[in-house]
């Protein structure tokens, strides 16, 4: 077993593990009456599932970080000795899921002395250089081995050393038995699962995780993206935002010319998490209210006769939407770090399905975004927003942003943003925000809102801009808030009062937002790596008037991080 020495002190452990530190988000409990309105064959697949999620956490472990895994067993038999620090270490550990996060305040936990964040994460080889990495590359262009370099610039590969070269092995032969593993939990709910589609999904899932094949991939994710009418859910989710090393590539002009000439596209490695839980059909209900619009939105995307998008301007939308009681997030997008998801929009626009005709599927998660203390939630209301204006404050506002921001992912260019090295992931997310914000007004029109709930989204959206510190380059979620918010002052939609509060001008919020979606649309289209570093560093600027907002929101809300609390999971893996 390898040893490691704890990097944080006991007074640190104790202070991030207190409640007032760690915020709890309770996900459903062992009588849950959701669960226990289930048929039979429902619980017993739920079961499955979650033995499914688990194994895939073990997956995800290791490609966060190769100390990982070997850390929690030291954890582990540190604790059976009594120790008290590795116990306090473990709570971290398993919340934020692995030795390295950062927190709320944009600070990088290290849970073991001498094991940093790598750019390539648990990916690439732990010793591989940004420069290594290219000169390698270069060379087996140079040499011939363009199917070679193929595998390992694709998303789903895990790179090791070949000699004096790099090797690229698809993540389904380099986990085989985990994922042999994984597929017979999946077979086995398909049996007891009341619901056909369901239980089709389910078989070419399994299917998809015994031969490293991507169409097998494509055609479940195409099979996902249809379900709507399911008692359970259960995704694998892929997404590219944690692999820095491979968004080099584009700063390296030399490298990136040959590349091109080679027909190679570099596309950033995919993180995998699962998530498991039961449909809530109410709240399902009240999501695709927004479905027959999304056409007439599409239409509406700037400069839409230039590209193809998901969502199409004439028929009807290929997009299913399901809000869901969380049972269990493991891996990727259950790991806790300074935040964790309300909702995804999948499959990516680099996902093989969207090209044999598959659309996407909205995932909203309800635990997560239920608010746990409502007097904390007063005092950051009156810390920091104009008292005149609290009352188009309103949380459910936010979550009617985010089913706007998650479906404005669907909308606009589908390819050419990986040019965007780096940049990529921070102008996506920034154009799904403005895209959420300029259709309300149109939305109001059609009647998907009153002018209440017209005003209530406009100004909840703006002052939820305003983050506790300012984050780092590669927290593109982050990021474009700071953008956004520098964009928003500059153009006056709201200022600071004599008193320190926020006052936001409703009627500029959505010219202002349409606005700043063209020049995001136009450097997506563009693919101009060069534009996108000038537009984001004239816009990730921390203002003074950011900076006094953070003071107020660092003093009312302590929270450095969060854990998950899945008490019905629990009882299932146990069983």
């Amino acid at each position: 077993m390898s040893n490691y020495e704890l990097n944080l002190s006991m007074d640190e452990l104790k202070k991030r593990t207190n409640k007032d530190y760690l915020v709890t988000k309770k996900f459903l409990k062992a009588d849950a009456p959701e669960y226990l309105a289930l048929e039979d064959g429902d619980k017993e697949a739920l079961k499955h599932l979650v033995k499914a999620a688990a194994i895939l956490e073990n997956i995800h472990m290791q490609i966060d970080c190769k100390h990982n895994l070997p850390f929690k067993k030291y954890l582990e038999a540190e604790i059976k000795k009594g120790n008290e620090r590795a116990r306090l270490t473990k709570i971290l550990f398993d919340a934020q899921k692995g030795i390295n996060a950062i927190d709320s305040m944009t600070t990088p936990i290290r849970l073991a002395k001498g094991i940093d964040e790598k750019l390539g994460k648990g990916v690439y080889p732990e010793d591989l250089s940004k420069e290594e990495f290219h000169s390698v590359l270069m060379r087996m262009i140079n040499d011939g081995q363009d199917e070679e370099v193929k595998q390992i610039l694709n998303q789903r590969s895990m790179v090791v050393r070949d000699g004096d070269k790099l090797k690229g092995i698809d993540y389904i032969d380099y986990f085989k038995d985990d994922f042999a593993q994984m597929a017979k939990e999946l077979e086995l709910a398909s049996k007891t699962s009341t619901d056909k589609n369901f239980n089709s999904y389910l078989k070419l899932q399994a299917k998809a995780l015994k031969k490293a094949d991507p169409m097998l991939d494509a055609k479940a994710d195409k099979k996902w993206a249809t379900l709507q009418d399911t008692p359970l859910e259960f995704t694998i989710t892929r997404e590219n935002y944690e692999d820095e090393m491979t968004g080099t590539i584009v700063e390296n002009e030399k490298l990136s010319a040959l590349l091109q000439e080679h027909g190679i596209s570099p596309i950033p490695k995919d993180f995998l998490g699962g998530r498991v839980g039961i449909i809530n059909k109410q709240g399902t209900e009240a999501l695709m209210a927004i479905k027959k619009y999304l056409p007439i939105l599409a239409k509406n995307m700037p400069f839409n006769n230039e590209y193809e998008q998901t969502i199409s301007t004439k028929k009807d939308a290929k997009q299913t939407m399901v809000d869901v009681d969380m049972v269990m997030a493991s891996g990727d997008v259950g790991a806790y770090r300074g935040g964790i998801t309300l909702a995804e929009n999948l499959p990516n626009s680099d996902k093989l399905s969207l090209t044999i005709g598959g659309g996407r599927r909205n995932v909203y998660h309800r635990q997560i975004r239920f608010i746990s203390d409502m007097k904390k939630f007063q005092e950051r209301l009156d810390a920091i927003l104009d008292k005149d204006q609290q009352k188009f404050y309103n949380n459910e506002a936010d979550h009617w942003f985010t089913i706007g921001h998650e479906n404005a992912h669907s909308l606009g260019p589908k390819e050419g943003s990986e040019k965007l090295g780096k940049y990529r992931n921070i102008i996506e997310e920034n154009k799904a925000d403005m895209g959420a914000l300029a259709f309300v007004d149109l939305l109001t029109e059609l009647g998907m809102y009153t002018k209440e709930q017209r005003d209530q989204i406009l100004l909840t959206a703006v002052v939820d801009m305003f983050p506790k510190s300012k984050p780092t380059m590669s927290q593109a979620h982050r990021v474009r808030t700071v953008m956004q918010n520098k964009y928003f002052f500059d153009r006056r939609v709201y200022k600071i009062t004599p008193k320190g509060k926020i006052h936001v001008d409703i009627e500029k919020v959505v010219p202002t937002a349409k606005e700043m979606l063209s020049e995001i649309v136009r450097i997506q289209i563009d693919g101009d790596f060069d534009k996108a570093e000038k537009y984001v560093e004239n816009n990730f600027v921390w203002t003074q008037e950011m900076n006094l907002i953070a003071e107020k929101l660092q003093k009312v809300n302590k929270t450095l991080n969060g854990t998950l609390e899945t008490k019905l999971a629990d009882k299932l893996l146990a069983e």
